[in-house]
């Protein structure tokens, strides 16, 4: 096993903390809700063999600055870029999941000359995400409609009640409970229960001005140049749109796949997600 150096990286006007492993072209793993950079453990540890690998917790999760203000993803891909020229990387590989791969997914669009490969994992961009959300069926996304509301409400209905409320995720949307073993289930709502407000702001942004970005770029045809993999669950047969079709219209390079591993796949099937990753890299 592979022993990661933990960095605060300086960047963009935020700390970041990093883990940072192995040699070799650099891949960037972006980490999800309700998670921290420690969803990457596996996948990190195999692609260090033969990569240096970069895991940060976001701006706002986990150890890293919870600033007050801009979530935009706009802003927190800036953070991205800027940790990795820290670092001593002017291009690297992304790979996000969750809300890491709405972050990945606009540094792809506003940082073409630095991302040189892009992966995203279990979601559709902002804009589709909203757009295919409608009925009953979007029950399934509440916490959306919840976090997208006025500051204040929000923040003390979850605090209130923030391992139930985190943790609900965590059972929900996991094929493989045992994927995220009781220690890591515990360092999860821990880092969650100390950032309700950061991770609000992150999820209100969604609903307002990452909206607009995403808007504006599909106005002016702005797409993903480099290789794209996108792995999904296959829920978009579940809620009646075609995935791959929304992804089409934002990578002209695209390689879709569903997967039979629940949401948190990097700790469900880290195999699966590794090779994925390195069949990228060979694009």
């Amino acid at each position: 096993m592979n022993v990661f150096d933990y960095q605060q990286v300086h960047a963009n006007g935020v700390t970041l903390n990093v883990a940072v492993a192995g040699s070799g072209t650099p891949v960037v793993l972006l980490h999800g809700f309700p998670q921290t950079h420690l969803m990457w453990r596996h996948v990190a540890d195999q692609l260090a063999a033969d990569h240096t690998v970069i895991c940060p917790d976001l701006r706002g999760y986990g150890d890293s600055d919870k600033s007050e203000g801009d979530y935009s993803k706009r802003t927190m891909a800036a953070d991205i870029v800027a940790m990795a020229r820290e670092l001593g990387h002017s291009r690297f590989a992304l790979v996000g999941h969750d809300r890491g791969a709405l972050v990945a997914f606009r540094a792809g669009l506003d940082h073409p000359e630095v991302v040189g490969h892009l992966m995203c994992l279990d979601v559709l961009p902002t804009l589709d995400m909203w757009e295919v959300m409608h009925g009953t069926s979007a029950a399934v996304g509440f916490h959306l409609y919840l976090m997208a509301q006025p500051t204040g409400l929000p923040e003390r209905m979850i605090a209130a009640a923030s391992d139930e409320f985190f943790g609900h995720f965590l059972d929900l949307w996991a094929n493989d409970p045992a994927a995220i073993p009781p220690g890591v289930r515990s360092v999860y709502l821990s880092a969650s229960r100390l950032a309700v407000p950061s991770i609000v702001a992150d999820y209100r942004a969604s609903a307002t001005i990452d909206v607009t970005h995403d808007e504006e770029d599909l106005a002016q045809g702005n797409k993903l140049r480099m290789p794209v993999a996108v792995i999904q669950q296959d829920w978009g047969a579940a809620l009646g749109f075609d995935a791959a079709a929304r992804w089409k219209a934002w990578a002209t390079d695209l390689h879709h796949q569903t997967t039979t591993a629940g949401h948190f796949m990097a700790e469900e099937a880290p195999d699966e997600i590794s090779t994925a990753i390195r069949a990228l890299l060979k694009r």
